[in-house]
């Protein structure tokens, strides 16, 4: 392989819907919209052997997958107090060990955990790398009966102050402690809150920045679709980060109101195409 413009390691999934099964992940919605904002994408996942899901990466994404003996499925309930999540099987972790020998260190390494799956080393691997951490996988524990729930993250004075920028939704915030904790151990940290758009928190810049008001019919995977639209503007712009978190959040935008990673894709290919920004 010549060059990795986009890496992202993380689980590919099955998310379980009312109507079957959909493909899911971290590493499956920020490779798609890698691969759509013109990337040389790669994937690292871990998934069972001859996964469908995986077909609905495209070729164009370089794909290496450790194999398991199960592939990694979640439900994820959307109420009225926020989303639940259930968690019925859980494949291998990913080792920072298992990198491919022939794959270059990539422009931008996107560590996109759902399960704790992702090994920490992978930040200490690519130091050259802008590293872009959307963490709250590293925080989700569940029980006999798959309920996710979250617990403190003890690696994060080791691993976010590595990061180029921190990507955390207001929902996996344990109290308000944690964000304070986070923005001093983060050289960069976006916090997203939905329809009410993101806050960067940057130095003592704290720069809020709405989204654009559109009707929500399916909001999964919105987190990894704003994370890889703001890391690859953010690297395009040489760090500018409010022209980051504005496209992001376009992007993330658009994918809420559709349903299933193919539409979504679709969709937000051509509003990019209208605004001139594809």
């Amino acid at each position: 392989m010549e060059a990795i413009d986009y890496l992202v390691a993380g689980y590919v999934t099955r998310d379980l819907t009312p109507t079957g099964y959909n493909v899911g992940g971290t590493a499956a919605y920020s490779g798609r919209i890698a691969d759509m904002l013109g990337c040389r994408t790669a994937v690292i996942t871990s998934t069972a052997p001859k996964e469908p899901g995986l077909e609905a990466l495209p070729d164009t994404i370089q794909l290496y997958s450790t194999p398991s003996e199960k592939t990694s499925t979640y439900e994820n309930i959307y109420t009225p107090q926020g989303r639940r999540q259930v968690v019925h099987a859980a494949a291998n972790k990913i080792m920072a060990a298992d990198y491919p020998s022939d794959w270059p260190e990539p422009t931008i390494l996107h560590l996109g955990p759902i399960g704790n799956e992702v090994d920490v080393n992978f930040a200490h691997r690519f130091p050259n790398s802008v590293i872009g951490l959307t963490p709250q996988g590293w925080m989700r524990r569940w029980g006999e009966d798959g309920h996710v729930y979250l617990e403190d993250w003890p690696d994060a004075e080791q691993i976010l102050p590595l990061a180029t920028a921190v990507i955390l939704s207001v929902e996996d915030l344990l109290d308000d402690s944690m964000l304070h904790r986070y923005k001093a151990l983060s050289k960069l940290l976006v916090l997203t809150s939905g329809y009410d758009g993101c806050t960067v928190f940057k130095d003592e810049d704290v720069y809020h920045i709405p989204a654009p008001q559109v009707k929500e019919v399916e909001p999964t995977g919105a987190g990894d679709i704003f994370a890889t639209a703001f890391l690859v503007k953010y690297q395009q712009t040489n760090g500018d980060y409010r022209e980051a978190g504005h496209f992001a959040n376009i992007v993330a935008s658009q994918s809420v109101t559709h349903v299933g990673l193919d539409a979504k894709i679709i969709n937000i290919r051509k509003h990019l195409q209208e605004i001139g920004e594809l």
